[in-house]
């Protein structure tokens, strides 16, 4: 029976309440992961920046437990506002251009108003 492994991929101390993923077994878990770099804390200036700084943070995740973007299976994401949608999905299609992962896409208030998207992923690591 596979345990459940953190996933760390070195980013600053972030929220202490969270992981940025779990394995288990095949499957990694991202938690939901914005638009702060991982490294300053800096927080992307427009939809664009912070989807870009998002998946470039779930890709390091991916890759820290042994997988990448090409095995997401999942992704469900939050945006805070409808007018960033068309932004939004083109920097999206940048990440994943083909064989895209079945997606939920909800509009969301984030808790603060600089924040605006949030995405949390599931990934499979191929035998």
């Amino acid at each position: 029976m596979p345990k459940k492994e953190i996933v760390d991929a070195g980013f600053a101390t972030g929220n202490p309440n969270l992981s940025p993923g779990t394995r288990f077994g095949h499957l990694v878990f991202v938690s939901g992961q914005t638009g702060r770099h991982p490294g300053t804390g800096k927080l992307g200036q427009d939809i664009r920046e912070q989807t870009r700084t998002v998946l470039e943070r779930i890709q390091a995740v991916l890759e820290a437990a042994g997988t990448s973007l090409d095995n997401v299976l999942t992704v469900t994401s939050y945006v805070t506002a409808r007018e960033n949608l068309p932004a939004y999905n083109e920097e999206y299609a940048k990440y994943f251009p083909a064989d895209k992962p079945a997606r939920t896409t909800v509009l969301a208030n984030l808790g603060s108003a600089d924040l605006l998207v949030e995405i949390t992923v599931t990934a499979c690591i191929p035998d």
